[in-house]
């Protein structure tokens, strides 16, 4: 008997079949599994963002509360009642630090920088004249 070939016509066009329905159905079901994670996604963004309104909701309520506001100004601004003593303790190290921190950096005054343009301008320097504290002198 003759021996029968491994792939015969039939097999062939049943193949070319197959990877075609293959190639038509791969671009859809990328497509549906794109969307569904972004679907996902959307969800998750909701609900982050009913969780936050929620948050704002309670907050908006507590606002309402006159022993909230009092709690909170006492606690932000330091404030007192009628009647009450209320002291602040503060750490003299830190203030110091601060102290230090806050001093604004001196400025001379209008006129003499303008001298000292105008003097930068005579001599072609473009840039600031030097002042007499700086030269060591006057």
């Amino acid at each position: 008997m003759a021996k029968r070939p491994q792939l015969t016509g039939r097999a062939a066009i049943l193949a070319v079949v197959v990877c075609a329905i293959a190639m038509s159905l791969a671009y859809p079901v990328r497509e549906y599994i794109s969307l569904r994670r972004s679907i996902a996604e959307a969800l998750e963004e909701k609900a982050m963002v009913e969780a936050e309104r929620q948050a704002l909701l309670a907050r908006d309520r507590q606002s309402n509360d006159p022993n909230w506001i009092k709690k909170t100004a006492k606690e932000r601004l330091h404030y007192c009642g009628p009647g009450e003593k209320c002291y602040v303790v503060m750490n003299p190290d830190r203030g110091k630090e601060q102290a230090e921190v806050k001093r604004p950096a001196t400025v001379p005054p209008w006129y003499q920088t303008l001298w000292e343009s105008v003097e930068a301008a005579d001599k072609d320097t473009g840039r600031r004249a030097v002042t007499g504290k700086e030269r060591g002198g006057r």
